[in-house]
């Protein structure tokens, strides 16, 4: 008699037979007949088989017995992943990460759900981080049997060399631990996934933060390998189209202590450190010692060191614990969200709190502080589910087209087509939250901002880089009194003129122009004075009105940016140019049109200074005028071309008393143009000529006297004066032009010296005369008066003799002519009474 297998599977059934008699149960079919559908159904099997009792069973029927019952799984087929996890080196994730594939692994093949007729078995090795040694296990796993379905690495450069090789071996990569924005590029990664997001996903959470606290000027330090690198590049892009500056770039390959000097020398504030677990001990042991730390730094790190990172001993630094733990507090880590934060039940029938739970006595109680890869460990875990899920979904297609898993080899590309349609449509909820990739197979997630406080990180938000949305604690902490300055805060601060020295200078150029009016008041009312008339009246009012022009420059030359806004400080320019130009144009030309004329007349032959000593008045004028158009015309080309506008000198910054983070930028505010050396080099050649000439002309004419301008003398000492002045205070006005009260009191003060020197020397003696001696009251008057007025009489009789002396002596040389060699006769009747009229 045989037992038929539902009565097996029903164990309330009776058995017909004691059990002494009961026969063995005959299998006439092969062993794998006795592989039902469900692994279920095949563990209840075995449960009754071995409750009852098989008297006289044959060897074959026992042992398989034994196989099936003691593994379930027994008779499903193997596909094997080929693993590299780093359990040292820069990032040693492999120490967590292994536990938890292990565990959803061992959840994978329990279920009957996810690939019921396969199993799942991990080959993995200690990549150290290492692409050199990445590439030697690399090869092990690909030429040494069984046959890989899929590559599983970890660490960004060991992943970069694994993903770019896989291709070549139509094999998929899903990456539980790489962060590099290099692997999100199709054309050199065709086959390659990661549960980690691109760390690129953390330059929109620094951007944002740099926004948020005002900072407008970064610093960068990076390890020289293509994960930073690509990263850095990346949030150059970024924050430049934000408006913030990179203003030092650093990077290292295994000794950080010069760049970390760099950034200090460069005065660094707000950091961004892109580097290993490891080297960043070494940065931060440099940070301590260069004190690059405190109240005017915050540095920006990656998240996903341990958490206690820090206080790891490390023979490669030579700094304490302590020490290491004062440079590194305060500072601002960036992470990918690897846990889910919500109490929900994923693929895995387990939330987040569970996992943590089992993944710790899977670790046996260690420290997870002290544990590499310990925030990564959920990715690993949803890496695991994420490819289970994958593969069960590419079962009935595969089946469809004749395929099945276990046909996979390294040049079956529609097997591989299959499982990367599959991965690139995963959309499941794991323990580290939503999973789902991009086009460029990399993980979607927030973003965790941390602040290390006291020595403990503590969450201040989280970043949204999908919608923009920053969700913010208010639990940041700072040294000081908030988040510090990008940089030194600069306080710009203009030096103005001394209102006391502009006041003093003010009141003198003030009664300067007072003394003008009366000047031009007195020479206009004597005007028919016959003394006043001998010295050019006119001549001389266009002398005081020059000077008084030249005294009222003095007041824009003294206003600056506290009398007027920025706005109106191109008109004061204007008007310093214009009134100075032009003061010293009419002041200066008149007097040097006298002197110039006085030199014409009498320092020539006798027979040009006789068509010269009658020059008419309006010849006079015109030569002022001459000299007036060519500063109008100078002027007009000069601000049409290049006209005047404000300039802003800067000067060595000053450290103000105190502990304040804070810097000094004294400034000055110049009238200026874009060529103003070129055109000051024009107008101060051709003044300094007329100076020159003008001198030279009184040195000639110092001693000549002449009634048609009788003051041309002190025309002359005003000449030399006034050159004098002038040729002194151009070029030292130009030196001290970077000090305003020494430059307004120079220029300011020439300018009030030689308008006082010029009105005293040519009009008090006038007055004086005037008034001391009554010349105003009459003309006739004067011809009673002695001292120069006989000398000017004199003088005249001198001249009219001449004349006739010299109309004589023609008249003698034409009468001789005539006579050639005849007896002379008597002279001439006009010649008698000429000759008598000349005796005295």
């Amino acid at each position: 008699l045989s037992l038929s297998l539902s009565s097996l599977l029903h164990p309330a059934a009776p058995s017909p037979l004691p059990a002494s008699q009961r026969p063995c149960l005959l299998i006439e079919q092969p062993p794998v007949t006795l592989r039902l559908q469900h692994s279920e159904a095949m563990a209840r099997l075995c449960q009754i088989l071995l409750l009852r009792s098989v008297p006289r069973c044959s060897l074959t029927l026992t042992l398989t017995l034994i196989l099936f019952c003691s593994c379930p799984a027994l008779g499903k087929k193997k596909l094997y992943i080929g693993a590299l996890f780093p359990m040292s080196g820069g990032w040693p994730g492999g120490q967590a990460c292994l536990p938890s594939a292990q565990m959803a692994l061992d959840l994978v093949n329990k279920r009957t759900d996810i690939l019921p007729d396969y199993e799942l078995e991990l080959i993995h090795y200690d990549s150290m981080c290492d692409p050199g040694e990445a590439t030697k296990l690399l090869y092990d796993l690909l030429y040494t049997e069984p046959i890989k379905i899929v590559l599983m690495p970890g660490c960004s450069s060991v992943s970069t060399l694994v993903a770019e090789a896989a291709r070549m071996w139509n094999l998929i990569v899903l990456s539980y631990g790489s962060s590099s924005p290099a692997l999100s590029n199709r054309q050199r990664f065709p086959t390659f996934f990661r549960t980690h997001p691109s760390a690129t996903l953390h330059n929109p959470t620094r951007v944002q933060l740099f926004q948020k606290w005002k900072w407008t000027k970064i610093a960068t330090i990076q390890q020289t390998t293509e994960v930073f690198t690509s990263t850095l590049d990346d949030l150059e892009e970024r924050v430049r189209e934000a408006g913030i500056e990179i203003s030092v770039r650093q990077s290292f390959l295994t000794d950080p202590a010069v760049a970390v000097k760099n950034l200090k020398r460069q005065d660094a504030r707000i950091i961004v450190g892109l580097f290993y677990e490891t080297e960043a001990r070494k940065v931060f042991c440099e940070v301590y010692k260069e004190k690059l730390y405190g109240k005017k730094y915050v540095w920006f790190l990656i998240g996903w060191y341990a958490d206690n990172w820090f206080k790891i001993k490390d023979a490669s630094i030579n700094c304490t614990v302590e020490q290491m733990t004062e440079a590194v507090e305060g500072h601002v880590t960036t992470e990918i969200v690897m846990l889910n934060p919500e109490t929900v039940r994923g693929a895995s029938k387990l939330t987040s709190q569970e996992f943590l739970a089992q993944l710790m006595s899977k670790l046996g109680g260690k420290n997870p502080e002290e544990t590499g890869g310990f925030q990564e460990a959920p990715l690993a875990y949803d890496a695991v589910w994420a490819l289970a899920l994958a593969l069960n979904k590419t079962v009935g297609p595969l089946k469809a087209k004749g395929h099945r898993l276990e046909d996979f080899n390294y040049n079956n590309r529609d097997i591989t087509v299959e499982i990367y349609r599959a991965m690139n449509t995963s959309s499941f909820e794991g323990v580290s939250g939503h999973v789902v990739f991009d086009a460029q197979g990399s993980r979607m997630a927030w973003t965790l901002i941390e602040q290390l406080q006291g020595g403990s990180y503590k969450k201040i938000g989280y970043y949204d880089s999908t919608k923009g949305n920053l969700s913010w604690y208010g639990n940041d902490k700072w040294i000081g009194s908030g988040p510090p300055a990008d940089q030194t805060v600069v306080i710009e601060e203009f030096r103005y003129l001394s209102q006391k020295l502009f006041v003093s200078v003010s009141v003198f150029a003030g009664l300067g122009i007072l003394l003008g009016i009366v000047c031009l008041t007195f020479n206009i009312y004597n005007r028919n004075v016959r003394y006043i008339q001998n010295s050019q009246p006119y001549l001389n009012n266009m002398t005081a009105v020059g000077c008084m022009m030249a005294l009222a420059a003095v007041f824009p030359l003294g206003i600056d940016g506290l009398h007027v806004h920025r706005r109106q400080f191109p008109v004061v320019c204007q008007f310093r140019l214009w009134l100075l130009g032009l003061g010293f144009s009419i002041a200066y030309g008149s007097m040097f049109t006298k002197i110039w004329w006085v030199h014409a007349v009498f320092t020539k032959k006798d027979e040009k200074k006789d068509k010269r000593k009658h020059l008419e008045p309006w010849k006079l004028y015109a030569t002022v005028g001459v000299l007036l158009c060519i500063d109008i015309l100078s002027l007009i080309i000069w601000q049409i071309l290049d006209p005047l506008h404000i300039t802003v000198e800067k000067f060595t910054r000053e450290a103000p008393k105190g502990d304040l983070d804070v810097l000094i930028q004294p400034l000055l505010e110049h009238c200026s143009s874009e060529k103003m050396t070129t055109w000051l080099g024009v107008v101060y050649g051709y003044k300094g000529l007329l100076l020159l000439l003008g001198i030279f002309l009184a040195y000639e004419t110092k001693s000549i006297s002449t009634e048609k301008i009788n003051d041309h003398r002190a025309v002359g000492m005003a000449i030399y004066n006034v050159a004098v002045l002038c040729m002194i205070t151009a070029p030292v006005t130009m030196i001290l032009s970077s000090q305003q009260d020494a430059s307004f009191a120079f220029a300011s003060l020439a300018i009030v010296f030689s308008v006082y020197i010029t009105l005293v020397v040519l009009f008090v003696p006038k007055m004086r005369r005037l008034i001391t001696r009554g010349e105003w009251q009459s003309d006739a008057q004067e011809t009673m008066k002695t001292g120069s007025s006989t000398n000017n009489n004199d003088e005249e009789k001198s001249r009219q003799l001449e004349r006739e002396n010299k109309e004589l002596q023609k008249i003698i040389q034409e009468y001789l002519a005539e006579l050639h060699f005849s007896i002379l006769p008597t002279p001439p009747l006009k010649y008698q009474l000429s000759l008598n009229r000349s005796l005295p």
